[in-house]
């Protein structure tokens, strides 16, 4: 392509993605060079991409000091640079609320295309997740090795759960993130937008999620900074989501460290339009509690411990799960490991997920632990020290669903497990030897299957992880244990 002066490409491909028209063109040249440093006009590019021109502007922001050449300082000038064809979020808002008296789904669609064109959605940095299927005893995994963040340290998360910050804005599930520029320590959010609407009377806001771990990955969020917590209001607030975003699942995460997700500070759920794993498992022991004719229930086969609501009565759905749950808070069983409560520490709650299929609501509530041992100081059940060099945060809601997302640790590290397998020169770390070793043992690995193999390994080792942070196994003693719990529960 022949070289352009590069504002003025920019300033086109705004104007082709905004409200902007050519009349805007000097204000919005003004508005970049504001941003960028005044040296950008005479800039030339042969990019014609909006993202490869924002790119080249950063650059030239950080040549003119107006960013150092740090990760954050660029992320909040590209930020800054992509707002211009960000619309305010009171005409994000009209727009999306008068489309959906229309079309609920189209109003989605158009509001989830936004957040991709400006950026928000970092859909370049998502592109280069490695992303694979597994097969398994209990159907196919779903695997990711996420290039975009870097791995959480649990106690972190369990502390940060415990500190009340007097920042601004107090997290980054706030309302207040809408707009906010970010600095070195906090993400730049200037084309950040989130829909607010009514849930059962309260004030929330929907926006999608930066790095994606699946498709339309979204979350839901109260607008008040209050701690994450499991209640009946939460199974109702779920069903509501299914019914006012049509094509969507949403869950939440459990509220107590260890078996809870990443931010526990701020009361969220995630959501999104992609059919996981767990969604195919099929029904082991059919269910039927007494009280709730209209409800179908089963223990699902899932390594996790999973009990499915299905009906069309939404308010006997979260009834039942709702006495599910008070039911679980107080429920121990010594002979599997089972306690609700030590030192006055509560170690119960659930992890439920809601979806529609056809009129039927589907509601799976999966049992979750907290408990730690002296054998097992990060959490009974929770990924064991054998797994963790592969996987060592909490299991939250979507790995839950068999999506394991997996830090970028793993790239380079699996590379050279690679050669070991392949008995190539290698500088394999101490806490995949063992691992490889025995993959070596089992099976005949060649040049031409290692990356198979790696893959499927991967896989089994997922699983084993979410066996472990299954409260009742898939054994016969553990199902037995599972049916004494819903025998408490009540069934006819």
């Amino acid at each position: 392509m022949a070289e352009q002066k590069l504002v003025e490409a920019f300033i086109t491909q705004v104007i082709a993605n905004s409200d902007y028209t050519d009349l805007d063109r000097i204000y919005l040249r003004n508005q970049i060079l504001s941003i960028v440093g005044d040296s950008a006009v005479s800039a030339v590019t042969s990019k014609s991409d909006l993202l490869d021109l924002k790119d080249e502007l950063v650059q030239i922001a950080q040549a003119n000091g107006k960013c150092k050449g740090d990760s954050a300082e660029r992320a909040i000038i590209g930020a800054d640079l992509m707002a211009l064809l960000t619309p305010r979020p009171s005409v994000v808002n009209k727009r999306f609320w008068q489309t959906y008296q229309k079309s609920a789904s189209k109003a989605i669609n158009n509001f989830y295309e936004l957040s991709k064109r400006c950026n928000y959605i970092k859909t370049r940095a998502i592109a280069k997740n490695i992303y694979f299927v597994t097969p398994s005893k209990y159907g196919k995994l779903e695997i990711t090795i996420n290039l975009a963040k870097p791995e959480k340290d649990p106690k972190k998360i369990a502390q940060a759960a415990k500190t009340q910050s007097t920042g601004y804005p107090l997290c980054q599930l706030c309302l207040e993130n809408e707009g906010y520029e970010g600095r070195a320590d906090y993400p730049a959010r200037r084309n950040h937008r989130v829909i607010r609407f009514k849930l059962n009377g309260e004030l929330w806001g929907f926006q999608y999620s930066p790095y994606a771990y699946f498709n339309e990955h979204c979350i839901f969020l109260s607008a008040k900074h209050e701690k994450m917590k499991i209640t009946r209001s939460t199974f109702n607030n779920l069903l509501t989501i299914v019914d006012q975003f049509p094509g969507y699942f949403v869950g939440s995460n459990a509220d107590l460290p260890i078996v809870g997700g990443s931010i526990l500070s701020h009361e969220h759920y995630q959501g999104g339009k992609h059919r996981f794993p767990m969604d195919e498992a099929p029904i082991t022991t059919k269910l039927q509690f007494a009280g709730f004719p209209t409800v179908k229930a089963g223990l699902v086969k899932w390594p996790m411990s999973v009990i499915r609501l299905r009906g069309i009565d939404k308010e006997a759905l979260v009834s039942l799960a709702a006495k599910i749950l008070t039911a679980w808070r107080t429920y121990s069983d010594e002979a599997v490991n089972v306690r609700a409560v030590s030192a006055s520490e509560k170690h119960h709650t659930i992890t439920p997920i809601a979806r529609k299929e056809g009129s039927d609501y589907v509601l799976d509530l999966v049992l979750r632990d907290n408990q730690t041992s002296a054998a097992f100081p990060a959490g009974i059940f929770h990924p064991h020290p054998d797994v963790q060099h592969i996987k060592k945060e909490n299991i939250g809601l979507i790995e839950v669903l068999g999506l394991a997302i997996l830090p970028p640790r793993l790239v380079p590290e699996m590379n050279e497990v690679k050669k070991y397998l392949l008995g190539q020169p290698n500088a394999i770390k101490q806490i995949h030897l063992q691992w490889a070793k025995e993959i070596k043992e089992r099976q005949p690995i060649q040049a031409a299957n290692v990356n198979q193999i790696l893959q499927d390994e991967l896989g089994q080792v997922f699983a084993r992880v979410l066996e472990d942070a299954g409260v009742f196994k898939q054994t016969p003693a553990g199902q037995a244990a599972f049916i004494r719990f819903v025998n408490e529960v009540g069934l006819v």
